[in-house]
């Protein structure tokens, strides 16, 4: 059997390994790695442009990142993750700088970040959300008006046809973006094959994991039926979107113990009638239902996906057995282990009524989809929309403080304690956030070449490295020129 040595391993082919495996080139070109890839290609499972959103999540539309509370609207969570889009933001800017990605409009394209809202109850929400985050840096740009006149400039298709006495509100910030993730990821993983010390190895999975000393080896079963491998590695990421958490599992680290999946699945309404996208150039969020999951929220999307304009709205969320798109429907009954077991149990319980939700989203008849629909479209007719899946989410079941469950709406990362393997679970904000996801991998699992020079390296890369964007200021307003002004956002 072939034996492959390398110093990182890096298991899937989505924008998490290709982030990764990007920082670590700039950081030392030296370093061999390989890219494993269960697929026939790489960026086609979660990271593909119809397998996510596509918003290049910075807070600015997302009404779940800013829940209600005790005191009000809760903004720190937005701040957050705008701060670290804008590091995801910065990475691409010296890339493309540089040659290690094209023209940004290959990946990357303008589209204003709006959320709108109906009602007393819920313009009085959104009102409260733009004074507070208006009056922080990160968010100075944004805009509000509950005018109809106002609305119709910023979204005419929404606008169209709805009563003039309907209490009505939006926010937008005009330079959000629209991001394909799939054409980065693939951007970036074509760059790293230019190196004659990185190889991609397509239509391979892992099979199993054994820690010899101080490296793993990793068998790898060739899935179209050609002579399996052998890799040991050094360290081992595990960016394999749903997938991350059985391989997780196999690898047998305590870190590992009682950590789950909640697997949902997601189906977009897309309409790419040319007459009717070219209407509308805007990301729409609105308000989720009572009930349903944090990546449920409604929104109307301008996308661009390989060049092609299109106009999504959902998701609709439903129920699922599968860790991916193109995975197996025991997936999640595989991955019921005895350190988690009363976590999943426990989660399960506890949330009936979402799964009820779930099961009831995937009951909608496409007339029903489209009457959602018309809550941002009021003249849209249902001939001139299809139904598309997304791509699988796995939230992350974890132990409470009580030893019970608790289901999580974000990302985590997973490491073992000598840094040896690391792997990313969760969702949202996911893509997005990829470059500052990665930066922490980097910290937790290679701290001494970070101490020996590589944070200066880092900084040449992303600018604001080792400084917070949420405290600084006049540190935010020179990055961001400067990536509106490369990316072609401004």
């Amino acid at each position: 059997m072939t034996i492959q040595q390398v110093d990182v391993l890096l298991v899937g082919g989505g924008v998490m390994s290709a982030t990764l495996g990007t920082l670590l080139k700039r950081l030392d070109p030296s370093l061999t790695m390989a890219m494993v890839e269960r697929l026939d290609r790489v960026a086609h499972e979660s990271t593909d442009g119809w397998n996510n959103a596509g918003t290049g999540h910075a807070g600015y539309c997302e009404l779940n990142y800013t829940p209600e509370g005790d005191n009000g609207v809760e903004i720190d969570r937005a701040l957050t993750i705008n701060a670290n889009f804008e590091v995801s933001l910065q990475l691409w800017t010296t890339l493309v700088g540089d040659g290690g990605l094209p023209q940004p409009t290959n990946f990357i394209n303008t589209t204003p970040h709006l959320s709108f809202v109906w009602g007393e109850d819920n313009v009085a929400f959104l009102r409260e959300r733009f004074e507070k985050l208006s009056a922080h840096h990160l968010f100075k740009d944004m805009e509000y008006s509950e005018d109809h006149d106002v609305l119709r400039e910023w979204m005419p298709l929404v606008m169209e046809g709805r009563d003039p006495s309907d209490k009505v509100a939006a926010t937008r910030v005009s330079y959000g973006a629209d991001v394909d993730f799939g054409s980065l990821t693939r951007n970036m993983v074509a760059k790293l094959e230019e190196a004659d010390n990185f190889e991609l190895l397509l239509s391979h999975e892992v099979d199993s994991f054994k820690k010899q000393d101080d490296e793993w080896l990793v068998e790898l079963t060739n899935r179209k039926g050609g002579k399996a491998r052998q890799v040991k590695a050094k360290f081992v990421f595990l960016g394999a979107g749903g997938g991350a958490l059985p391989l997780l599992q196999a690898s047998g680290i305590p870190e590992a113990d009682g950590y789950g999946g909640f697997p949902v699945s997601g189906q977009w309404l897309v309409c790419k009638d040319p007459e009717i996208v070219k209407q509308h150039h805007a990301k729409v969020y609105g308000k989720a239902a009572i009930g349903a999951p944090p990546m449920s929220v409604p929104h109307l999307d301008t996308r661009i996906i390989n060049g092609e304009p299109a106009l999504l709205f959902g998701p609709f969320a439903g129920f699922t057995m599968r860790f991916l798109k193109k995975g197996s429907k025991l997936d999640l009954l595989k991955s019921v282990s005895p350190t988690n077991l009363m976590p999943m149990m426990s989660v399960g319980l506890n949330n009936m009524d979402l799964t009820k939700y779930l099961i009831n989203e995937v009951r909608q008849s496409h007339g029903e989809r489209v009457a959602s629909l018309r809550d941002y479209f009021p003249s849209c007719k249902d001939e001139d929309w299809t139904l598309a899946q997304a791509g699988q989410r796995v939230q992350i079941i974890k132990k409470d403080e009580n030893g019970k469950g608790k289901l999580e709406f974000g990302t985590e990362l997973v490491a073992a304690k000598d840094g040896s393997i690391a792997a990313l679970l969760g969702a949202s904000p996911g893509a997005s956030v990829a470059a500052k996801a990665m930066l922490e991998v980097l910290e937790t699992c290679f701290a001494e070449k970070m101490e020996s020079g590589w944070n200066e390296k880092l900084k040449e890369l992303i600018p604001s490295y080792g400084d917070s964007l949420e405290e600084n200021g006049e540190l935010l307003e020179k990055v961001r020129a400067n990536t509106l002004s490369t990316l072609e956002l401004g």
